[in-house]
C-alpha cells in the first residue's frame, strides 16, 4: 500500500455488519462444535480483518445501538416499530463480538439516547476537522449522506469483498451527490426504519426530482412546476411527512461522546491469548490462523515456540503440549525427503511397493486438472516422513512468465528450478505399477484432482480408500473442507502457507505459480502435504467409526471418487456449430420478449435492474407485491409465477431471464470450455457440497439445465455422440423420492399403488378428495401432485396455496385431508422432527448425517426452516445415495465387460451414456438392472431410459 498523506480513522457500524452477516447464513447457518450459531461473529470478524488489512488505520472503533430509546423514537413513536425482535440465537453473538472487539483492543462506542450512525458522524466529522482521513465499514446506505472528500463507505458486497465508495461512486450508483442523500430519503423512506417518506414515491420519481431541484426545499419551492397531477397531490399531502422523514433519516453530527481520538488510536496488539480461546471455542480455524500469522509478526521471538521462526533442527525441537500453541513445520520431528535421481527413485519405488496403504499429492500447474501439468508428487506411508519427486516441466504454461513482478525480459526473474527435476514420463512409468495396485490403498486430500491428473498420463489410481476432504464433509465438521482447516482442527498444525513460497508472485493463491517456484522449497511444501494428510486420516477416521458412518464412507464416497475421476475424464462432446445457430436463434427471442415486455410497460426500462422493474410492475402497474426486501420490491422467479395470474407482463419476464441465462450460462459458453486437447467438455463433481449428499456440478453446471422448459430441453440437442454411428442412452428414475418416501414411511397404500404401476397422483387424489378413482378431474390430480411433491420438502398451506392458485384455506384443507388419508406420512414426518429434536441431526436409509443446529430454536422462522429441511434430507439423501450405488455398480460391470461405451453426465435422478456401436442391448440391460437393484425397496424402482442421435432425443 502507497504511503498515505493522512492518518486514517477505520468506523465500524457493529449492529448493521452482525446482522447482515447473521441474515447471510440464515438457510444454513454456520454453528460451532456446540451447534451454537455464530454467523453473525463470523461475518462481522471477517469483515473486520479484511477492512483492517485493506486499510491499516492509524485509528480505529466500532459503534453499537443501545437498547434504549433514542431522540428519534420521542420525536415519532412508530420509529422502527415495524422491526422484529432480535432472533434469540443472535442475541448471544452481540455479546460475542463486543468481547472480540475488546480483545482486539479496539475502542467500541455505544451511548444512550443516540444510534451507532449518530456516533459515526460525529466522529468522522471530528476526524475531518483534524485532517484525518475516515472509512466507514457498513451494509447500510444511509451513510451515503456522509461521504464527502475526506470520507468513504466500504459496504459489504458479498461474503468476500468490500467495496469502496467515494463521492464519484455514489453519484454513479444513485444518481445523486452525497448531500443530496438526506433529501432523497425524505421522500423515498426507509422501510427498514418504518420512516414514512411521501407515500408512492419511490426511487424512480424521488432521484429526478432530486436532481433537478437540487434538495427537498427546492422540490416544494418549485411544486406548482411539476406537471403530473398524482404526483403534485402525493407530494402536497404528505409535505409534512417529508420533512419528518429527512430529520429522521439525518445523521447527527454533534452527539456529545466522551472521548478524543487519541483514545481511537488503534497501536495496542491483541490479547492474543483471549482471541485465541475464543475463536477455538467458535470454531473459526481460518480467522485463527490469521491471528497465529499476526503474532508471529507482531512478537517474532517473543511468541510461543511453535510460531517462533526455525533456527535448530526440528529434532532437537520439543513438542508443544499447550493446544493453545498451534504446531509448525518448525515445531514439529520429521524426515522428508527430496529424489532427485532415477536410482533415488527406483529405491522408493522397491521401498513403496511393500506398503499396505500411501497418501500421495500432486503439484501442478493449474486448478483445472484436464488442463494442469504436474510440477511434483509426493508420497507418505508412515506420519511424519515423506518423500517428494520434482518433475521437468516439459511444457511451461503460455502466460508462465506473466506470474513474475516486473523483471520478465524474456526470462523469469530467477532460475525454474523445476526444471531441473526428473522427467514427468519415466517417473510414471515406475510409479503406474504402484498406483494401479489392487494390494496398496490410496489415501489423498481431494484425491479426484489428483487422480484425474494422472489420467492423461494412463494411470488409473486404484483402490481409493480415503479422501480427508470427502470423509470431512460426511462429518459436516462446520464446513471444513480444506487441508489447512482440518489440521488445524484435527492436529493442532499450521501447514506451510502457499504464500510463504510463492508470496513473491503477482498471483499468490494460483495453482499456476507453483511451477515457478524453488525446488527446495516446493518439496517441503509438497512433502508436508502428503504427511498432513496422512495423519488426518488416522485422526478423522475414528470420529468416521464414533460416528457410525463407515459403511457410508467405504462403500459409497471412496468408491465413487474413481467412479467420478472416469466420468469427468470421459467428457462430452458438444455441437458447437448448433450451438452457434441456437444463440442467434436465442437472440432473436429475446429481442421479441423484450418488445413485449416494453409494450406491456408503456415503456423501455432496464429489464435487468431489480429496481426500475419492482417501479414498473408494482408502482406504474399496480400490480400486487407479492414481498418485499431492504432494498425495495422482490421480483424473483417465486414472486413472477405468482403475478401470472395477474398479468401476461411476469411470463415474458421469466422467458426472457430464461433466455438470458442459459445464453450466458450454456449456450455461448459452452463452446469455450471445450479442452483443446480432447475437443470435449469436462465438467467437475463435487461430492462434499451439498448437505442431502447430492452431487453438483460446475464448470460447467451441467445440472442446472432447465429440463421443464423447451429452451432447456432444446439445449440437450447439442450434446452428441463421439463415435461414429453411436448414440446417447439416458436412463431416468422415475418418481424416486416418491417411492423413497413410501418405503420409509411404510404406507401400505402407496405401497400397493406403486406395486401395482398404478398412476400414483391420481390414486392419491381419490384418497385426499374422496371420490372413486374414475372421478378424479385434472385439477384434482394437478392438486394431489403437488402435495405429493411439496410434503416431502415441509410444504404448508400458504405454500400449497400460491403453487396451486387456491385459499390458504383450501390449501390447509387439503393438507389436513391428506395426513388424514396418509396418516402414516403424517407419522413419518413427526418421528422426523422429533429424532432430529432429540439428536441434533436426521439421517438417511443407509446412515448419512445432516445436523440441524436450529432444530430447537425459539425463533420460529429459523426452527421452521430447520424442520423443512430435516423432513426431506433423508429422502433426498437416499435418493442420492441410490445413484451413486447405481453409478459404482454400473462403472464396474462396463470396465469388467471391457465395454467402450462411456458413463458421461449424471443429472438429478439421470444417468447418460455415449454408447459404442453395437453395445446398445448390453448398455440399456446394465444400466436398468444396476439403477433398478441398486438399494432394497419396498417398492419396485422404476427406469424411464432411451437412445438417440442427442441427448434430446434420447428422452
Amino acid at each position: 500500500m502507497a504511503e498515505r498523506e493522512k492518518p486514517l480513522l477505520l468506523l465500524i457500524d457493529g449492529m448493521a455488519l452482525a446482522y447482515r452477516s447473521y441474515f447471510a447464513f440464515i438457510s444454513r447457518p454456520l454453528t460451532n462444535s456446540k451447534g451454537q450459531n455464530t454467523s453473525a461473529v463470523f461475518g462481522f470478524m471477517t469483515g473486520l480483518h479484511q477492512a483492517l488489512e485493506m486499510h491499516k488505520p492509524d485509528y480505529a472503533a466500532v459503534c453499537f445501538d443501545t437498547p434504549q430509546p433514542t431522540f428519534r423514537h420521542e420525536m415519532y413513536k412508530e420509529y422502527k416499530a415495524t422491526r422484529e425482535a432480535m432472533p434469540e440465537d443472535m442475541r448471544p453473538q452481540i455479546k460475542e463480538i463486543k468481547e472480540l472487539t475488546q480483545a482486539y483492543k479496539i475502542p467500541l462506542l455505544e451511548l444512550s439516547g443516540y444510534e451507532a450512525d449518530d456516533l459515526i458522524g460525529t466522529l468522522s466529522l471530528m476526524a475531518d476537522k483534524n485532517k484525518i482521513e475516515t472509512v466507514i465499514i457498513t451494509p447500510d446506505k444511509d451513510f451515503c449522506q456522509l461521504v464527502s472528500k475526506h470520507v468513504k463507505l466500504l459496504r459489504p458486497k458479498d461474503a468476500n469483498t468490500l467495496d469502496l465508495m467515494d463521492e464519484k461512486a455514489v453519484e454513479e450508483k444513485y444518481g445523486l451527490k452525497p448531500e443530496q442523500f438526506i433529501d432523497y430519503l425524505a421522500l423515498v423512506g426507509d422501510t427498514s426504519d418504518n420512516i414514512p417518506g411521501v407515500k408512492g414515491v419511490g426511487e424512480k420519481t424521488a432521484t429526478p426530482l432530486i436532481q433537478e431541484y437540487g434538495d427537498l426545499d427546492g422540490v416544494y419551492t418549485h411544486l406548482d412546476k411539476i406537471t403530473k397531477k398524482a404526483l403534485k397531490e402525493k407530494l402536497t399531502n404528505d409535505k409534512e411527512n417529508a420533512y419528518l422523514s429527512r430529520t429522521l433519516a439525518t445523521i447527527k453530527r454533534d452527539v456529545p461522546v466522551d472521548v478524543t481520538l487519541d483514545d481511537l488510536k488503534y497501536t495496542k496488539l491483541p490479547d492474543f491469548r483471549k482471541v485465541e480461546a475464543m475463536l477455538m471455542d467458535l470454531g473459526f480455524k481460518s480467522l485463527l490462523a490469521k491471528l497465529h500469522a499476526e503474532e508471529k509478526i507482531f512478537l517474532g521471538n517473543e511468541a510461543p515456540s511453535a510460531l517462533a521462526p526455525h533456527s535448530e533442527p526440528a529434532a532437537e525441537t520439543p513438542q508443544v503440549q499447550d493446544r493453545g500453541a498451534v504446531k509448525t513445520i518448525r515445531s514439529v520431528k520429521h524426515e522428508y525427503q527430496t529424489i532427485l535421481g532415477l536410482k533415488e527413485l527406483r529405491s522408493l519405488v522397491s521401498k513403496l511397493k511393500t506398503a499396505k496403504e500411501l497418501c500421495f499429492d500432486l503439484e501442478t500447474t493449474s486448478s483445472n486438472a484436464m488442463r494442469a501439468i504436474p510440477i511434483g508428487i509426493s508420497f507418505s506411508v508412515t506420519p511424519h516422513e515423506a518423500y517428494y519427486i520434482p518433475l521437468k516441466l516439459e511444457t511451461p504454461p503460455s502466460d508462465l512468465s506473466s506470474l513474475f513482478g516486473e523483471n520478465t525480459k524474456g526470462e523469469p526473474a530467477e532460475a525454474n528450478a523445476t526444471n531441473t527435476g526428473l522427467a514427468a514420463t519415466d517417473v510414471f512409468a515406475l510409479l503406474k505399477p504402484i498406483l494401479e495396485s489392487q494390494r496398496i490403498n490410496k489415501v489423498g486430500q481431494n484425491i479426484k484432482y489428483d487422480a484425474l491428473v494422472l489420467r492423461k498420463y494412463d494411470i488409473k489410481v486404484t483402490p481409493i480408500t480415503f479422501d480427508t476432504m470427502i470423509a470431512s464433509s460426511l462429518l459436516q465438521s462446520d464446513g471444513l473442507l480444506s487441508m489447512d482447516d482440518l489440521s488445524l482442527h484435527y492436529l493442532n498444525y499450521q501447514p506451510v502457507p502457499l504464500s510463504d513460497i510463492a508470496g513473491k508472485l503477482k498471483k499468490e493463491t494460483s495453482a499456476e505459480v507453483m511451477a515457478a517456484v524453488d525446488t527446495h522449497q516446493l518439496a517441503e511444501y509438497g512433502a508436508e502435504d502428503s504427511d498432513i494428510t496422512l495423519q488426518l486420516k488416522h485422526a478423522i477416521r475414528k470420529e468416521i467409526e464414533s460416528k457410525q458412518l463407515t459403511k457410508i464412507a467405504n462403500f459409497i464416497e471412496f468408491p465413487l471418487i474413481e467412479v467420478l475421476t472416469a466420468v469427468e475424464y470421459n467428457g462430452v462432446k458438444i455441437d458447437t456449430k448448433l450451438l452457434a445457430e441456437v444463440s442467434k436463434e436465442m437472440e432473436r427471442e429475446a429481442h421479441a420478449v423484450c418488445n413485449s415486455i416494453y409494450k406491456h410497460a408503456g415503456e423501455q426500462f432496464n429489464i435487468d435492474s431489480t429496481k426500475q422493474l419492482g417501479e414498473i410492475l408494482f408502482k406504474k402497474m399496480g400490480l400486487p407485491p407479492v414481498k418485499k426486501t431492504k432494498t425495495g420490491y422482490s421480483t424473483d422467479a417465486s414472486v413472477l409465477e405468482q403475478l401470472k395470474a395477474h398479468h401476461p407482463i411476469a411470463e415474458d419476464i421469466l422467458n426472457y431471464r430464461q433466455y438470458q441465462k442459459l445464453r450466458g450460462t450454456y449456450v455461448d459458453a459452452l463452446p469455450t470450455m471445450v479442452n483443446p486437447d480432447t475437443g470435449l467438455v469436462h465438467t467437475s463433481y463435487n461430492q462434499a457440497v451439498a448437505a442431502t449428499g447430492r452431487l453438483s456440478s460446475n464448470d460447467p453446471n451441467l445440472q442446472n439445465i432447465p429440463v421443464r422448459t423447451e429452451m432447456g430441453r432444446g439445449l440437450r440437442k447439442a450434446f452428441v455422440s463421439r463415435f461414429k454411428g453411436g448414440q446417447i442412452f439416458s436412463a431416468d428414475y422415475s418418481q424416486i423420492e416418491l417411492r423413497i418416501m413410501a418405503h420409509m414411511a411404510k404406507d401400505d397404500g402407496l405401497i400397493r399403488a406403486f406395486a401395482n404401476s398404478e398412476d400414483i397422483h391420481t390414486q392419491t387424489s381419490a384418497r385426499v378428495f374422496g371420490v372413486k378413482l374414475e372421478d378424479v378431474t385434472r385439477d384434482m390430480r394437478r392438486k394431489a401432485k403437488e402435495v405429493n411433491y411439496g410434503i416431502m420438502y415441509g410444504i404448508g398451506a400458504f405454500g400449497l396455496s400460491t403453487r396451486l392458485g387456491i385459499s390458504q384455506k383450501e390449501g390447509s384443507e387439503i393438507i389436513r385431508s391428506y395426513f388424514a388419508a396418509f396418516p402414516s406420512i403424517k407419522d413419518f414426518i413427526d418421528s422426523t422432527i422429533a429424532f432430529a429434536k432429540h439428536t441434533g441431526y436426521v439421517q438417511t436409509l443407509l446412515g448419512r448425517r445432516r445436523y440441524m443446529s436450529n432444530i430447537n430454536a425459539s425463533n420460529q422462522t429459523v426452527r421452521a426452516a430447520d424442520e423443512r429441511a430435516a423432513i426431506n434430507m433423508p429422502i433426498q439423501g437416499t435418493a442420492a445415495e441410490m445413484m451413486k450405488l447405481a453409478m459404482i455398480t454400473i462403472q464396474r460391470e462396463l470396465e469388467r465387460r471391457k465395454m467402450k461405451s462411456l458413463m458421461i453426465m449424471q443429472v438429478h435422478d439421470e444417468l447418460v451414456f455415449d454408447v459404442y456401436p453395437g453395445e446398445k442391448d448390453d448398455v440399456k440391460e446394465i444400466v436398468e438392472y444396476r439403477m433398478q437393484h441398486a438399494l432394497p425397496m419396498a417398492v419396485p424402482l422404476e427406469v424411464d431410459s432411451g437412445f438417440g442421435a442427442t441427448w434430446f432425443d434420447a428422452h
